[in-house]
């Protein structure tokens, strides 16, 4: 693994217009505290504390290297998405975070890899920022696994990620806008627990919402976080599909059928869990990611993929680089 592709870190920009004319009063923005620390804001409450790792290049790049990371796929903040807003509303913040992007990237365009984040709650205007976005360099895009009560099967998401597939754009997809209630509010439990669960159900939605059978099988793309809790439990749906076919028996082949579909990331922590992972959905589709720079993200990164003794080198390569530059379009170093 000398050439490790992390497919899954995000930036925030250091500062962007008042989105409050769009964003309501609630509206994000960030409030510097020093050179290199930040808090985002949503309104008048602290939302979380960032370093200058978000936004600026020179200390990215020196953590790569740090790392042994040679390309990073450079992601929004979901917390950014604004899919409670209007089209318009969403639109108009998708494009201003989404020129911020560039310029972050832009010192090393050769290792930084952006992805945009698009207006998902209006299919026509996600289709066209998409556009917008991979005409002005952007290389895939990000999106939330859900738009308020409508999962990635309903037929709005389902164009946009018809489009993708047709453009031959890659697609991320991060958990957001978890559930919330007292058993939730301690120890960080909607990370712990309700991120994973989120996950998992998107990865449900497009197998038994009929999504793997109506899209393109050029579509690619990736679940977070191992795909959270699905490698799991997948024994679970195949039961649930034979078991209760009157309910469950939505898609046209059993949930097994489907995991040559889509990629999960690497960080799950732990080698336990990679094993599982690799097993279930086979080592061609895990990706390194490490939720860069945020602190429930694994550093250094692609550690545990290092560590593997289960993986051998060949694996090892896959899972480090060689999927991703599949995934992202890129050409080897041998190729080049």
């Amino acid at each position: 693994m000398d050439r490790v592709i992390d497919i899954h870190t995000h930036y925030v920009p250091r500062g962007w217009p008042d989105l409050r004319a769009d964003g309501g009063p609630d509206a994000p923005w960030l409030r510097l505290e020093t050179e290199s620390d930040a808090v985002i804001m949503m309104g008048t409450k602290e939302f979380r504390r960032i370093r200058s790792d978000c936004w600026d290049a020179e200390v990215r790049l020196r953590d790569m290297d740090t790392d042994g990371v040679r390309t990073q796929v450079v992601s929004p903040t979901p917390a950014f998405f604004t899919y409670g807003r209007s089209g318009r509303e969403a639109a108009r913040i998708a494009r201003i975070f989404n020129d911020l992007a560039l310029e972050i990237v832009e010192p090393a365009p050769d290792r930084l890899i952006p992805f945009c984040q698009v207006p998902l709650q209006d299919p026509d205007a996600a289709c066209r920022e998409l556009e917008r976005c991979v005409a002005a360099g952007h290389r895939g895009v990000e999106i939330g696994n859900h738009v308020g009560d409508l999962d990635l099967d309903s037929e709005g998401i389902v164009t946009f990620l018809q489009h993708c597939a047709a453009l031959d754009v890659p697609v991320f997809v991060h958990p957001w806008d978890m559930a919330s209630s007292p058993r939730l509010d301690r120890w960080m439990a909607q990370w712990l627990t309700a991120m994973p669960a989120e996950t998992h159900l998107s990865i449900l939605a497009m197998i038994l919402g009929g999504v793997f059978d109506r899209v393109d099988d050029r579509l690619k793309i990736c679940f977070a976080h191992g795909g959270g809790s699905f490698a799991f439990w997948l024994g679970r749906m195949e039961n649930a599909w034979h078991g209760r076919n009157d309910v469950i028996g939505t898609s046209r082949f059993p949930p097994s059928h489907y995991l040559g579909r889509f990629h999960v990331d690497s960080v799950v922590f732990d080698e336990r869990a990679l094993r599982l992972l690799v097993d279930t959905v086979g080592a061609d589709r895990v990706m390194v990611g490490s939720d860069y720079p945020y602190p429930l993200g694994e550093r250094p990164v692609g550690q545990v993929v290092r560590k593997s003794q289960f993986l051998d080198d060949t694996e090892r390569r896959q899972i480090g680089y060689g999927n991703a530059e599949r995934f992202l379009g890129l050409s080897s170093p041998e190729g080049r």
